[in-house]
């Protein structure tokens, strides 16, 4: 069965880290571009971050830039999302989503399968 499932969010003080995982079932993320969206309370969904099929080539909202790793194992069928430095500012739903493409676009119309969220609180 088709599916995308995240893990690894929880609750986190200011300055701390998490890292979310999510794995594919179903098919093979071989030839997709990966990307990741984040949604708070009140806010639309947004784009975090988003990694190549073809060449692993990254790509990163200005607000996470430098403080968020994406990476990808093709043959795990696994995407991750290393986050570090985290504000309260992050807090929000992290779902991860599957492109009909090999390369990024940091917009959710580029993307057609999505993940049910993890969420991810930063709090003191």
């Amino acid at each position: 069965q088709f599916a995308l499932v995240e893990s690894g969010g929880g609750l986190v003080q200011p300055g701390g880290s998490l890292r979310l995982s999510c794995v594919l079932s179903g098919f093979t993320m071989e030839y997709y571009a990966m990307g990741w969206f984040r949604q708070a309370p009140g806010k639309e969904r947004e784009a975090v971050s988003c990694i190549n099929s073809s060449d692993g080539k990254t790509y990163y909202s200005d607000s996470v830039k430098g403080r968020f790793t994406v990476s990808r194992d093709n043959a795990k069928n696994t995407v991750w999302l290393q986050m570090n430095s985290l504000k309260p500012e992050d807090t929000g739903v992290y779902t991860c989503a599957a492109s009909g493409w090999d390369y990024c676009a940091l917009r959710s119309g580029h993307f057609g399968s999505w993940g049910q969220g993890t969420q991810v609180t930063v709090s003191s």
